[in-house]
């Protein structure tokens, strides 16, 4: 069975994530380390520290990782923002490590008035300022997939390649695969084959092994409209097939899957529990063959829904 969980809030301490975690019937946890929209943060305390880890080990909730602050733009061509980020993604890694976190997740970050090859530098040179800054520390960084919307960058799978041949310790990155971020990009999943390009030209590109986190979101944005929009599992207009074939794929049987879908509840009941559910019901059947007719395109990459 697949290992899935979701992103859940801090608001009472890092242990109320935790226990958030457990009572929508998560194995895994994602969460902020601090506040996202803010630059500064209050320092971690032992006895956070303590109460966070005694709750994940009372629990049984596995995986747990950090998101890093959406302000934080290390692909910026503006030094003040460039180095305002570093020292915040910096800041993202000691904080994790403090709670025992294995990995943070951060967006490359958007180029805005210089250019993609710019902007990947800037990136790359980021990460090799932070690791420099904290040699000894365990953390790793998970680069993830972008929808691409504006000047953002990770929505081709060459950029986050790139970055990864530009750094000097590539060891201490790898990927989190976004479901809703790759379709909105371009590339397809709902067929078996679709899945199957999508995930051989990852592979050829980075490495399936590079995928340390998945994010499971549907998307309310048709594929290749480059719109960061999250939805439910199966309303959106990924469909539940692209999940059966993700879910069903022994490759990540082991990796720790993510929901960031939008909170709240329906009909009393809270929408990661429902979420769960319907992920776990698709993991327990048997996955569709390949539609050849829909899963062969004659050009293969991000491109626009042909619907």
């Amino acid at each position: 069975m697949a290992i899935l969980g979701a992103h859940m809030s801090i608001a009472g301490g890092y242990h109320r994530a935790v226990q958030r975690a457990a009572s929508a019937g998560c194995d895994c946890v994602q969460l902020f380390t601090r506040n996202n929209t803010q630059w500064q943060a209050a320092p971690i305390t032992s006895q956070q520290v303590a109460v966070f880890r005694e709750s994940l080990s009372n629990s049984g909730i596995r995986h747990p990782i950090a998101h890093a602050s959406y302000l934080i733009n290390v692909a910026s061509p503006d030094e003040h923002l460039w180095l305002k980020s570093v020292d915040a993604l910096e800041t993202e890694l000691r904080r994790a490590e403090l709670l025992g976190l294995a990995w943070v997740v951060v967006h490359p970050g958007c180029y805005t008035t210089a250019d993609e090859a710019t902007g990947l530098r800037r990136v790359a040179r980021a990460l090799d300022e932070v690791h420099a800054r904290i040699e000894n520390n365990t953390v790793g960084c998970l680069l993830e997939t972008t929808a691409g919307q504006g000047t953002a960058l990770g929505w081709r799978f060459e950029h986050l390649a790139e970055i990864l041949g530009l750094v000097g310790h590539p060891q201490r990155l790898g990927v989190c695969f976004d479901t809703s971020h790759v379709f909105a990009a371009g590339y397809p999943l709902r067929t078996a084959g679709q899945y199957e390009q999508t995930m051989g030209r990852f592979d050829r590109l980075i490495g399936l092994e590079r995928i340390k986190a998945i994010h499971l979101n549907d998307s309310r944005a048709p594929r290749g409209s480059r719109i960061d929009r999250h939805e439910h599992i199966g309303h959106g207009r990924l469909g539940l097939s692209a999940f059966r074939n993700l879910l069903s794929d022994d490759r990540f049987r082991h990796t720790p899957m993510y929901l960031e879908t939008p909170k709240g509840r329906c009909d009393d009941t809270d929408w990661d529990v429902i979420n769960l559910r319907r992920l776990r019901q698709i993991a327990l059947r048997v996955r569709p063959s390949a539609d050849i007719a829909s899963g062969s395109e004659k050009s293969f990459g991000p491109q626009s829904d042909r619907r």
